[in-house]
């Protein structure tokens, strides 16, 4: 609603319209009715009486707010349609783009606050701005879920990324074989790799093992005999001791970009993500070659000095 007022403001600016002269105010009044349905909490009380009154008093603050909603939006649409032209056509696009949002919204609100359903998680949407933002369900303590997109990445033993993978709608246990295929296209020689229990699936566990020879895949629920034997041991341990370091590569890639994406849109989220990539490796071999300047000053340093002829 903030976007559609103030793209509806600035199109009767530029063409000296006086319709929209309080579009500031009507603003501030509805985020008046906004931060007072906000904050307006149920009863908790075991009076029933008090608790239907609250109740009552909840839905009227929501009927407020959505009913000034509904008006802006309609003289909003009346003002587009009256002064809708080629000349600010991109305006008017962004105008109805934030339009339709706050139609959805205001449908969402009435059904799940006024009439008490439940919207389906497919119906929802996240971010008007960037509207492929998914909710991410981590299952951590203290971060229990992050609204963002899913990305999967292939590490070697020498901390370098060998692949990665954008999870536009995707659960980790659909990429563990694709995204082995790729990585093994591109270096043939990958024999083992250790994955998150998430990957795990029984046609991931058959699929990988036609790829890999050694597949570290921790079970999710019971195990069988031969499953508990394999995963107790010492191959399987110390790939998972191992498994670890790929914390430092997800803290890497956060510092060097992806904590929090700056591009705009899915092509931009792409190329976002691979620049952070190249810049994760290019760190890594910047390592590697200090370490190597490092040891060479140091054998200078221990080489005994050579008199002088």
């Amino acid at each position: 609603m903030r976007k559609v007022v103030l793209l509806t403001g600035k199109l009767c600016d530029d063409v000296d319209s006086s319709e929209w002269r309080q579009y500031r105010f009507n603003l501030r009044q509805l985020k008046k009715r906004y931060r007072k349905a906000q904050k307006i909490k149920h009863s908790t009380s075991k009076d029933e009486e008090k608790r239907s009154a609250r109740c009552e008093e909840v839905h009227q603050a929501y009927r407020d707010y959505l009913l000034n909603a509904e008006q802006l939006v309609k003289k909003s649409q009346q003002t587009v349609k009256h002064w809708g032209c080629l000349e600010n056509g991109q305006l008017v696009e962004q105008i109805h783009h934030y339009i339709q949002h706050a139609e959805r919204q205001i449908e969402q609100i009435d059904r799940r606050v006024l009439k008490g359903e439940a919207i389906p998680h497919a119906e929802k949407v996240f971010s008007i701005f960037e509207e492929h933002t998914e909710w991410v369900s981590k299952g951590k303590a203290g971060v229990p879920v992050e609204l963002g997109i899913r990305v999967s990445v292939l590490e070697d033993q020498y901390q370098f990324i060998l692949h990665h993978r954008v999870m536009w709608q995707e659960t980790d246990d659909k990429v563990a074989v694709p995204m082995i295929e790729a990585g093994k296209q591109r270096y043939p020689s990958i024999a083992q790799c250790s994955f998150d229990k998430g990957y795990y699936s029984k046609s991931n566990i058959r699929e990988l093992n036609q790829l890999l020879d050694n597949v570290i895949l921790p079970k999710k629920g019971k195990r069988t005999k031969e499953e508990k034997a394999w995963e107790e041991s010492e191959l399987f341990g110390q790939a998972r001791r191992q498994h670890s370091a790929v914390e430092a590569c997800i803290n890497n890639l956060e510092i060097r970009g992806l904590d929090r994406c700056l591009s705009y849109g899915r092509d931009g989220f792409e190329r976002h993500v691979a620049l952070s990539v190249i810049a994760t490796n290019l760190h890594r071999i910047g390592l590697l070659l200090q370490r190597k300047e490092r040891a060479r000053l140091k054998r200078a340093k221990q080489r005994p000095a050579r008199l002088a002829a």
